[in-house]
């Protein structure tokens, strides 16, 4: 085997993930642009009302598994989830209104990261918990200047961080129970809560049909296309390259925001994402393997 034959397996999967981290961003900035028209709540409709129209077809979880039996009660963990992952699209679609995209996704991070470094108690843990709280103290307005953040949008991005925690938690749960079906079925209890508050907010908008072709976009560059490619990618790399690579999305998010949006960061807000970048990327490389694949499952998901 040459040298050349032993790369292209893993490069193939590392360029496969980077679009489905690009996508995801890219589809972040696509959804903004809706926001004059339908506002925050009405594009969280759309994305979870046509992705789950598109796990459906896919996951189609109306399937009976006789291998898989879910356990008493395994119901209200699928409902958590549907609710969680409801809340964490919802704020940060919120977030988007007021805080930069780039910005938004490195607060949001706070959440899984947090939840990754509970479960380790070790040294080198409290290095990325302090590179952590420098990025918040860089990114969050705790001063009074032009490019300060507004905090209503920063407390949303940081909600959206909780609930993507809550997921993790949830998910898991839901998970043992239902497997891969858990995906479809939160995503579906997620529409049912967020399409009428859609719909409360943005009336017979958010039926108007030239928005459709957007809306469609944006379900498939933020579910659909980085969903198929990262569960491409999870089967052919290891779990400590997918959480090091995953951690660029702030970055990505960042350049994303800038390029589609014209978003421009202070360097004080470029240094407070490089922190956090930083702490995620030597959190999935130290923290122990078990805690790296739930945030890699958590990563897949979201």
């Amino acid at each position: 085997m040459s040298l050349k034959d032993k790369k292209s397996p893993v490069l193939v999967p590392i360029i496969l993930l980077l679009i489905a981290i690009l996508s995801i961003q890219g589809g972040a900035a696509l959804a903004k642009t809706l926001f004059p028209a339908v506002g925050a709540q009405g594009v969280t409709a759309y994305r979870l009302f046509l992705g789950t129209i598109i796990l459906m077809i896919f996951l189609r979880p109306w399937r009976k598994h006789t291998t898989r039996i879910p356990a008493p009660g395994a119901r209200w963990w699928l409902v958590a989830y549907g609710l969680s992952l409801g809340g964490m699209n919802l704020l940060f679609y919120m977030s988007l209104r007021t805080v930069p995209l780039g910005i938004a996704v490195a607060l949001e991070f706070i959440g899984p990261l947090a939840v990754a470094m509970c479960s380790s108690r070790r040294v080198v843990d409290f290095l990325w918990i302090g590179l952590v709280i420098v990025g918040l103290g860089l990114l969050l307005p705790l001063r009074q200047s032009v490019n300060g953040i507004d905090p209503v949008g920063a407390c949303c991005a940081l909600g959206a961080g909780f609930f993507w925690a809550l997921y993790i938690v949830f998910g898991q749960r839901a998970g043992a129970n239902y497997g891969t079906r858990s995906v479809a079925l939160g995503a579906l209890v997620a529409t049912i809560i967020a399409v009428p508050i859609g719909v409360a907010h943005a009336g017979s908008d958010l039926f108007t049909l030239s928005l459709l072709p957007v809306a469609i976009g944006v379900a498939i560059l933020s579910t659909a296309l980085p969903y198929s490619l990262e569960m491409v990618a999870l089967t052919r790399l290891p779990a400590q390259t997918f959480g090091t690579l995953t951690s660029l999305e702030p970055a990505i998010g960042a350049l994303s925001g800038l390029i589609f949006l014209n978003e421009t960061l202070s360097s004080m807000q470029w240094m407070g994402l490089f922190a956090v970048i930083v702490a995620s990327m030597g959190a999935s490389l130290t923290i122990k393997r078990k805690v790296k694949l739930e945030k890699v499952d958590i990563n897949l998901e979201k």
